[in-house]
This record gives structure tokens, sequence and C-alpha cells, in this order.
């Protein structure tokens, strides 16, 4: 059975009908990422990856340059 995407953009994003905002969609177990300037480009993950990667964001641990 194909499942639908439904994309829902980023409350961070710019608001506008820009290409600059990050998407969401959600299927059965994985979760669905892209850039809306590159929709042809998908990363999916899991609940669990996802929030690990925030939380590490969050806490400055991940995204930082030395």
């Amino acid at each position: 059975m194909n499942h639908i995407l439904r994309w829902q953009k980023s409350t961070f994003s710019d608001g506008g009908d820009g290409n600059t905002c990050v998407e969401i969609a959600t299927s059965p177990g994985t979760l669905h990422l892209r850039e809306s300037d590159r929709p042809g480009v998908e990363l999916t993950t899991t609940t669990g990856p996802l929030a690990r990667l925030i939380r590490g964001v969050k806490a400055g641990v991940v995204g930082t340059t030395a």
C-alpha cells in the first residue's frame, strides 16, 4: 500500500511562499524531511535519531565548528 505524504512547513521557516522552508511528513514508522527548494531530495529517519539530533543541537553539541 502506497502512503501519500502530506508535507508540512516548519514554523521556523520564513512564512512566505519562498523556497526557504524545511518540510516534514510522516508515514508509518518513518519521518521524511526535505527543503522546499529541493523537493526531490528527502532525508528519512525515525523519531529516536531525530530527537537525539535536536537535543544535541539545542545543547550546542551538534552543529558547532572549531
